[in-house]
């Protein structure tokens, strides 16, 4: 009897973070409903300081809106991170979607490929931040991985509207194959050395205390 692969015999080895290879991803971080998330301020804030690593990494960021003549656009602290990191917009290309999944999203596709031209999907590895952990993000997760993409989910950049829908996606994500991280693994994988030129950059932002 032929054995039918999984969609998941695809996903990529484990790896720490390349910079050439990165792209660092925020989902749906959107209005007031960021205000019912589970320690909503821990991810505004855990997702600033990512969006200041991937200025200091020369990162591509990708932003995605759900439906956001409904629920509103980017948050404000998180846009005003945006503007301060990449204010020409070089470095960040947006997508509105009604899909829950980004993948969902053809204009998304479009993004992933224009943030590392070239680069296949078993090549690339997505740092996650937003929001809800257990729908757009989770959904979001799976279909990259399925295709090899090497994800990347930032714990503290990440929930639902409530603690458990929080917790047990994550454990989700991680019995998939997803790799829980933080912000702060983020920054030392990416500098690799303390005599990377950027890390006093690092250093500096780390500085100001653990986020909580």
């Amino acid at each position: 009897m032929t054995e039918v692969p999984s969609a998941f015999d695809t996903v990529s080895a484990v790896s720490t973070l390349h910079r050439e290879r990165a792209i660092v991803l925020v989902i749906d971080l959107q209005g007031r409903l960021v205000d019912l998330m589970d320690r909503s301020r821990m991810v505004l804030d855990g997702t600033a300081r990512l969006l200041r690593l991937a200025q200091l990494f020369d990162l591509p960021v990708i932003v995605t809106e759900q439906y956001p003549r409904g629920l509103g656009g980017t948050r404000e602290e998180v846009e005003a991170a945006i503007q301060e990191t990449d204010p020409d917009g070089s470095r960040t290309r947006r997508v509105e979607k009604d899909s829950f999944g980004c993948c969902g999203e053809p204009a998304f596709e479009e993004a992933l490929d224009a943030a590392r031209p070239g680069l296949p999907p078993s090549e690339r590895q997505v740092v996650v931040a937003g929001i809800e952990a257990h729908i757009c993000v989770v959904q979001t997760v799976l279909d990259l991985m399925a295709r090899g993409t090497d994800v990347h989910v930032c714990w503290d950049c990440v929930s639902s509207r409530g603690e458990e829908y929080r917790r047990h996606a994550l454990e989700r994500m991680a019995n998939a194959g997803a790799q829980i991280t933080n912000h702060e693994s983020v920054a030392f994988e990416l500098a690799r050395d303390k005599n990377h030129p950027r890390f006093k950059g690092v250093n500096r932002l780390l500085r100001q205390g653990q986020i909580a």
